[in-house]
């Protein structure tokens, strides 16, 4: 080993090839035989059987490596105990496989079938760090094995899990970038992801990956916005950045109508009609005012971004901080970008790290937005001990800052900066004296009048410096200050510094009119030195020869001549061809040049004083915060900042998923209910109206408003639906649904009308009361309603919520014997259904039919009203064997129009689908009249995974992107089983098949019909017979794959019950334990 001299040098000894020596490693606390072995003692460690000793072991190579020692040579040791079962030794070797999986990537491939294992580990951190190490094994020929463990991780039940995915995307990504378009398959299931711990690794890979597919985003835009305050500060960097390009797309500038809205806030933002009104009378007048009249009013999509980043500028993540402000200076109304300026102020007093790249971002808004840092001047004020680059970069803004009201003051501060040690810093503060100068009239000579003062100061650069400064202002009133030019003239004998004498030079040249008797005399000087002067000197004493020889030829000719000679043969080019160049033009030749008359033109022509502006000036153009800015140059992977639309995007393409937020379980719409909530007529509002309201918000009033009044179909529902299936009828329908629904109302037209409400149809229809009376209710709110029904809704309304909580399985099917009042028949025809479940003990395929219970979820909107012009689409499943696949997931598509037009041609578009998912479309709905109903059958084969299918809706003029995600208990088919059957077949799947979980069963939940109800209702499973009262036996198969699926739960009477399943499917086990779990603990 190279490192072998050193530990004996270290010592001070000569030790022996055989004496133990002490090696100054960090994991040193063994001893070493020899140093080409000081590793032996971890390899013994970690080859022992002893847990003990191999985490010891681990933990001093971790130590290791995080003091940038090598520990590479480890690896074959280290590989080994990838399948320890000891937990905590797992994961120390995870965390080096992923620090050297890339560059052992041989040895790693070896084990690559033990991380393929430690990716189904029970433990979520196993899980993660075996995905981490894959995905860093840099190989191309494991690529299709990567893409499988992205796909389960994103669909596995831990967030943590998902977020691991999410970052190996970009590792793939570059690693094959044919691999894309399944990779924004997965980022897109990921973005639709509520946690918080995903959402900002998976808009990382977003960016890295597919930055310009913006489309992906839309249905995620608000949730994203709302999640943002909760994602750790990394992610709401990412985050914020991704939203800020995104609204630049699809908002319409808030500074568009800034001169209308200052002028006339109030009207400008309710609308313009009396200025349309006075503008009507002259076509000139309504021509000039078109463009101003069409007043601004802001996004709500827009306002919700601004709204919820807004407590972000309060983060102590700096980042964080920044990233918001440079949202709101790109994204936010001029009256509101003030909010960031203390945030920003605040930031300075961090470390100097984060003051430059603060005050680089100052600096640029400070140009555009300069009120916004006003009152915070001192803050800026500079300090002995800050760098100099903070200082001069402290010295832009405070220049950008003056005005002709605290001008005075930034000067006082100026004249102290100027007696600095720090000269570059004394260079800049003259540079900032001249620009407020020049912006600043009324202090322009007071400014010039200190600055010759300088001029008499011992340090030549600070002498320099503001010759240089003066010569600039001096062009904008050169007659009032001949003095000024005289005394500098007077200080060519003493100023050494180039750009200082060539600054002299070419103000005496440029008006030498005003000092026609000193500017020979300085020439005169110059000649004498001009073989020693630098070359940027020497082209001004060209250029003054050529000045002074056209304005008083009389004393300059031979002076001129002479120069030039010097010139000639002078050793840099550009001088020569200078010389040569002025020589032709100047002293007219025998042939007489063209341009000879025009040379006193060329030379003393009036030139436009120079403009002083700051560097800062058009950084802007790069987003700020970004690398970019930073550089003033484009860096690498830049994307340039959108400009705004002229027009606003369409948007409704964010409204496809605002109902998502309202989505939740029965008892979570309960509460809602009893929150306060908004009258009909304002839940009814159009999304102008509610501008600055949430978007959960007006979802929320929405379908709090509308189960008010539709909550009371008890009593009038069955003639509706009589009425939709007569019409259904008349259409020709031939799916299964309307053939069940035509059986069902033939049974209930004998049930008489007083009691219609306590039907079983009725409490099976009620289970999803919340969904179907968002639907009706809108949909018939704008209609005329008969007398009728709005006398019968306030008594029903009241008994709804009875129907709703008690109405808890679905029995179509299975009319009980008698009708009584509402309570009871659930109660008893719920334990009914589980009584009959236990005692079927053959496969009859009628069974599940007959009794399979409706599904938890129950009715969910497709598409909104809002979203689809009018057209309203719910869909349930129905858990009914599909008729054209035994495979497919049976879904039943409830369309309803609630415009005023008619919707013709409903059909499903040619679906863009992931790898195993199929969809059998439902037949052509021809036409929808408005107000009317139908429903369809689809079958979709979710290839036994809870990805979601997206298609279109498609109608004779609209296409509507929609997308189905199933729950996992809805993949899968009841069967039936002896309990002997039932424990070989679990006997089967043991071992990494079987998933177990404790849990606390309520006392609500300890009955038998209760604990059925609620496991068949999450999953579609059959009930097992067993001769223990405590235990609970469920079993089902795969719809896709015909995989069982075995549920058993011991339910104790003291102490927590057990939960365990059996699958083959591990993914679909894992979720199945989750969401029946959190159904019985409810």
């Amino acid at each position: 080993m190279s490192a072998a001299p050193a530990y004996s040098e270290d010592k001070g000894g000569s030790a022996g090839p055989g004496e133990p020596e002490y090696g100054h490693d960090p994991a040193s606390g063994g001893i070493f035989s020899s140093d080409y072995k000081r590793h032996d003692d971890l390899k013994e460690m970690l080859d022992t059987n002893k847990d003990s000793l191999k985490l010891e072991a681990m933990k001093r190579i971790v130590a290791m490596i995080a003091r940038g020692k090598n520990a590479s040579d480890l690896f074959p040791a280290v590989v080994k105990n990838v399948a320890c079962k000891n937990i905590e030794v797992k994961k120390l070797v995870y965390v080096y496989l992923v620090r050297y999986a890339e560059e052992q990537q041989d040895l790693a491939l070896l084990s690559i079938s033990t991380f393929q294992r430690g990716l189904k580990d029970p433990n979520q951190l196993i899980r993660a760090s075996a995905l981490r190490v894959l995905s860093s094994i840099r190989v191309p020929i494991i690529v299709p094995i990567m893409m499988l463990a992205i796909k389960e991780a994103a669909s596995d039940m831990s967030p943590y899990v998902r977020k691991t995915a999410a970052h190996a995307i970009p590792k793939l990504y570059s690693l094959d970038s044919d691999q894309k378009d399944q990779l924004i398959e997965v980022i897109e299931k990921l973005l639709a992801d509520k946690t918080t711990l995903v959402a900002g690794s998976v808009v990382m890979a977003f960016e890295e990956v597919c930055p310009e597919r913006i489309d992906l985003i839309h249905k995620n835009y608000r949730k994203l916005c709302n999640l943002l305050i909760d994602v750790e500060e990394w992610g709401q960097v990412v985050i914020i950045s991704m939203l800020t390009r995104y609204a630049r797309t699809q908002f319409l500038s808030p500074t568009q109508n800034e001169s209308l809205l200052e002028e006339n806030a109030e009207k400008a933002f309710y609308g313009s009609e009396e200025d349309e009104a006075k503008g009507a009378g002259s076509e000139e007048t309504a021509a000039a005012s078109l463009p101003a009249r069409k007043p601004y009013i802001m996004d709500p999509d827009h306002r919700l971004l601004l709204r919820n980043t807004k407590p972000l500028l309060q983060s102590r993540s700096a980042a964080v901080v920044m990233a918001v402000a440079q949202l709101y200076f790109h994204l936010a109304p001029k009256a509101e970008v003030g909010v960031i300026a203390k945030a920003l102020v605040r930031l300075l007093r961090s470390h100097s790290e984060v003051q430059y790249v603060v005050l680089q971002n100052v600096a640029t808004m400070s140009i555009k937005r300069r009120g916004m840092f006003e009152p915070y001047l001192k803050s800026f004020y500079i300090r002995s001990t800050d760098p100099t680059q903070i200082k001069i970069l402290k010295l832009e803004v405070l220049t950008n800052l003056a005005n002709e009201t605290n001008i005075p003051t930034v000067l006082r501060e100026f004249q102290t900066y100027i007696r600095s040690m720090d000269k570059d810093f004394v260079a800049a503060t003259i540079q900032a004296i001249g620009r407020c100068a020049t912006n600043i009239g009324r202090v322009r000579d007071t400014c010039l009048n200190g600055l010759v003062q300088l001029l008499s100061n011992r340090d030549e650069l600070v002498v320099a410096e503001s010759v240089v400064v003066i010569k600039k202002l001096l062009q904008m009133q050169p007659a009032q200050h001949g003095e000024i030019i005289k005394h500098l003239a007077k200080l060519t004998d003493n100023i050494q510094v180039p750009m200082a004498r060539a600054s002299i030079l070419w103000l005496i040249g440029e008006y030498c009119e005003h000092v026609p008797r000193i500017a020979p005399d300085v020439l005169r000087k110059m000649a004498k030195t001009f073989t020693a002067e630098e070359d940027i000197v020497k082209l001004q004493v060209i250029n003054l020869a050529a000045k002074l020889y056209l304005t008083n030829s009389k004393q300059t000719k031979l002076l001129t001549q002479y120069v030039l000679s010097l010139a000639k043969y002078d050793q840099n080019y550009d001088i020569r061809d200078r010389a040569r160049f002025t020589r032709q033009l100047i002293v007219p030749s025998e042939q007489g040049g063209a341009l000879s008359r025009h040379a006193k033109k060329l030379f003393l022509a009036p030139k436009p004083a120079p403009v002083l502006e700051s560097s800062f000036k058009d950084r802007d153009h790069f987003q700020l915060g970004s690398l970019s800015h930073l550089l003033n140059a484009k860096a690498t992977g830049y994307q340039e900042l959108p400009d705004w639309p002229e027009e606003a995007p369409d948007p409704s393409v964010r409204n496809v998923e605002v109902p998502e937020w309202t989505k939740c379980s029965n008892r979570e719409k309960r509460k809602e209910k009893e929150k306060p909530f908004y009258s009909d007529s304002e839940g009814e509002s159009g999304p102008t109206e509610s501008a600055d309201s949430d978007p959960e918000s007006e979802s929320e009033s929405d379908s709090k408003s509308s189960s008010e009044s539709g909550s009371g179909e008890s009593s009038s529902e069955s003639d509706n639906e009589d009425q939709d299936e007569d019409e259904e009828k008349g259409r020709g329908s031939e799916s299964e649904q309307s053939e069940e629904d035509g059986k069902r109302k033939t049974k209930k037209k004998k049930v008489p009308e007083g009691k219609e409400a306590s039907s079983s149809d009725e409490d099976s229809d009620s289970s999803s009361s919340t969904s179907e009376s968002e639907m009706t209710s809108e949909s018939e709110e704008e209609q005329l309603e008969p007398a009728s029904w709005r006398r019968k809704t306030p008594p029903s309304s009241k008994r709804a919520p009875a129907t709703k909580e008690i109405s808890l399985l679905d029995l179509e099917d299975f009319t009980p014997p008698s009708v009584q009042p509402v309570s009871p028949p659930a109660i008893v025809s719920t334990s009914l259904a589980a009584d009959l479940e236990g005692l079927t003990l053959t496969d009859s395929t009628l069974v599940p039919s007959l009794l399979s219970p409706v599904s938890r979820v129950g009715r969910q909107e497709l598409l909104h009203r809002v979203a689809g012009e009018g057209l309203v689409v719910d869909y349930t499943f129905s858990r009914q064997p599909f008729s054209g696949d035994p495979h497919m997931v049976s879904v039943h598509i409830h369309f309803s129009n609630s415009s005023d037009t008619p919707i013709k041609g409903l059909h499903v578009g040619t679906p863009k689908l992931p790898a195993g998912i199929g969809i059998q479309e439902f037949p052509e709905i021809e036409s929808l009249a408005p107000g009317e109903s139908a429903t369809a059958v689809m079958g979709i084969n979710f290839c036994d995974s809870t990805q979601a299918a997206n298609f279109q809706l498609c109608t004779q003029t609209r296409q509507f992107y929609v997308s189905i995600q199933p729950p996992v208990g809805e993949l899968m088919a009841p069967v039936f089983m002896s309990e002997n059957e039932f424990k070989k077949e679990q006997g089967k799947l043991m071992g990494m098949n079987e998933i177990t979980e404790k849990l606390m069963l309520p006392d609500t939940c300890r009955s038998d019909h209760t604990v059925v109800q609620k496991v068949t209702a999450t999953a579609n499973l059959g009930r097992v017979p067993c001769g223990t009262s405590d235990e609970y036996r469920f079993a089902g198969r795969t719809l896709t794959s015909g995989s069982l699926v075995l549920l058993t739960l011991d339910a104790r009477p003291a102490g927590a019950a057990q939960l365990t399943v059996n699958s083959e499917k591990m993914v679909i086990g894992t979720m199945l334990v989750k969401d029946v779990i959190q159904a019985l603990t409810q």
